[in-house]
């Protein structure tokens, strides 16, 4: 009986071959849950500022650039986007990019409030467990060499 306990002492102390690893990265942290979406507008320095829109969930990039063509809700923030516009923007999404048609001529918006766009769309991307490397196409109503350039957000890198 003394034996039997020995052996199994020994297989215990043994142990079955693995061994011990170092820290592994397991990426970044799941997303995708959020009480609501960010979209982003301008400040009085003009600089783009995240506002977040209480939605109870993410939704999606549609849904998000809807409510950013209604406007900010923060008497502090504005938007360089036209207003009294169509909220309806297409979506389509490849891997690495996303095209969205807008309601918009290149005249409708500034720069900043292409980036805006730009924001927002990525955004609820990445929130959504999407890379942040993908690019965002954005076609215009009147075609324009704007239309063909693809964009990432100077706020998420």
């Amino acid at each position: 009986m003394k034996r039997i306990w020995l052996l199994v002492a020994v297989f215990l102390l043994a142990g079955c071959g693995v061994e011990p690893s170092g820290v592994t990265d397991g990426g970044d942290a799941p997303t995708g849950v959020a009480p609501g979406v960010t979209l982003y507008f301008v400040s009085a320095h003009n600089e783009l500022r995240p506002q977040l829109r209480r939605t109870d969930r993410l939704g999606t990039i549609s849904e998000a650039l809807s409510l950013l063509l209604t406007g900010p809700q923060d008497s502090n923030l504005r938007t360089q986007i036209a207003s009294n516009v169509p909220a309806r923007v297409v979506v389509t999404t490849a891997p690495e990019l996303i095209e969205l048609i807008v309601p918009l001529t290149i005249q409708d918006v500034t720069p900043l409030g292409i980036d805006q766009i730009v924001c927002t769309a990525l955004g609820v991307h990445v929130q959504g467990g999407g890379p942040r490397s993908t690019k965002v196409r954005i076609r215009f109503v009147q075609s324009t060499p704007e239309s063909d350039r693809q964009r990432s957000c100077p706020l998420i890198k």
